[in-house]
């Protein structure tokens, strides 16, 4: 089943912000979807799902406009798709972890290519696992949810992009030439939004502390946990508080954000990404706008009712007014090179007030777990920043993001987070095993039982 329609080539805004933000500061930024079967995959199955992703939003790349100040546009991946890796060697069942991090970190491309590729591992005691990678300036987690499921049900959606470099560069100067015309509108709106968010806040950016600078060199791997919990537990736990799984999910997150010292006044500022994606039909690479929610620190043993009403209203605002910084994106184009990531930096909503990404999928379809044919015992999704500078990381006083996404059965948690030592030397996360025990020390307090990888 092939889907057609008439789909734009040019880069949306906050595509060409996060890509050139992302190159900016020398990082990459991937999402990643890993299945784990107790049994041999069917690889002929597993093949057909790989020949359909090759037809998908997942093909494509990124292709820049000959003008400094143009807008960047889609291609066609030139091979058809990367090959499926599959390993022949079995790996001992309890080097499923490390094998899906060393998998994040295979080169990938959303330029250059491949913007995306799946491999297949075997492991000893009989089970194998899948990685899908693909660049977040290609797919972000509800276009990879989304393409999983088209291929998945054998739907291919063909978005007629050209081909790598099939326009001569005076063709492709022209065609951007007026397509900047085009774009002139919605640059105005956003010169007068800037101008009116800076008088505004003339008295706030003032007093407002700035980012610290960092003198601190080289890069560093960004621990993560998944987490698997049976949904009707959760459930079950979030009404017993008071609330519903979204606001349990959100305590979760301030409670872990107050445990790394990002609470400010007993609460936490949360980040909520609410996906502006109409339908299949929307392609873009990153369709998101951020609500904003302060959460009390202590909702996750408290009480939820406080916190499912803001968040409620903060998911509505978000909906009907247009986020502030997001109207700043259509002066990306013209901003210097060297400042694009202050204006990224604000966009994206780091912030002095060290700010929480907490992103809920809500239910997803359970066909999310068949990419052989037959459902995968578990399957979770992470965003993963690669080659991030420790100096970046410092500036930001650290990261902390959940995303969660109830898949059949099962409430699917993943969790990132790094804090560089905090000013009085208390908090400070930079492995894997700090993360787990501060999320099995939050999960035993909630007391739900889960598993952890």
């Amino acid at each position: 089943m092939s889907h057609h329609g008439q789909v734009s080539v040019v880069l949306p805004y906050v595509d060409q912000a996060l890509l050139l933000a992302l190159r900016g500061a020398g990082q990459e930024a991937v999402s990643q979807a890993v299945w784990f079967y107790e049994r041999p995959v069917d690889l002929e199955g597993l093949r057909r799902f790989h020949q359909m992703l090759g037809r998908g939003m997942l093909n494509r790349r990124v292709e820049r406009s000959p003008l400094p100040f143009g807008r960047h546009r889609w291609v066609a991946e030139s091979r058809p798709e990367s090959e499926l890796e599959v390993a022949e060697q079995p790996l001992p069942r309890d080097r499923f972890p490390a094998w899906a991090d060393d998998q994040v970190d295979l080169p990938l491309d959303p330029e250059r290519g491949p913007s995306w590729r799946m491999a297949v591992q075997p492991f000893d005691d009989g089970g194998m696992g899948v990685s899908l990678v693909a660049s977040h300036c290609v797919a972000d987690g509800s276009a990879m949810i989304l393409v999983i499921v088209q291929a998945v049900l054998g739907m291919t959606h063909d978005l007629g992009y050209p081909p790598p470099r099939s326009v001569r560069w005076r063709s492709a100067a022209m065609r951007d030439l007026r397509q900047f015309v085009s774009d002139v509108p919605d640059v105005a709106r956003a010169v007068g939004s800037a101008t009116r968010q800076a008088f505004a806040k003339r008295h706030e950016l003032r007093g407002q502390p700035a980012l610290p600078s960092s003198s601190a060199t080289g890069t560093v791997p960004l621990p993560t946990v998944s987490v698997f919990i049976d949904a009707a537990d959760w459930q079950a736990r979030a009404e017993a508080l008071g609330g519903s799984t979204l606001p349990l999910v959100a305590a979760l997150a301030a409670r872990l954000g107050a445990d790394l010292g990002r609470d400010h006044d007993g609460s936490v500022l949360l980040l909520v990404p609410v996906s502006q994606r109409a339908d299949a039909s929307d392609t873009g690479a990153n369709a998101v706008t951020l609500a904003r929610v302060r959460v009390d620190a202590n909702a996750l043993t408290e009480g939820l009712a406080a916190t499912r009403v803001a968040l409620r209203q903060a998911l509505a605002s978000a909906r009907q007014e247009p986020d502030e910084a997001i109207e700043l994106l259509p002066l990306i184009p013209f901003v210097p090179r060297r400042a694009v990531g202050a204006l990224s930096d604000a966009a994206f909503g780091f912030t002095a007030d060290l700010p929480v990404s907490c992103s809920s999928f809500g239910e997803a379809p359970v066909e999310l777990l068949r990419v052989d044919g037959t459902p995968a015992l578990r399957m979770y999704f992470r965003g993963v920043d690669r080659k991030v500078s420790l100096a970046s990381l410092e500036r930001r006083g650290g990261v902390l993001s959940l995303f969660s996404a109830t898949i059949g059965e099962t409430l699917v948690l993943s969790i990132v987070g790094f804090q560089p030592q905090s000013g009085d030397g208390t908090v400070t996360l930079t492995t894997r095993e700090h993360l787990l025990a501060l999320v099995t020390q939050a999960l035993t307090d909630l007391d739900v039982t889960a598993t952890l990888i």
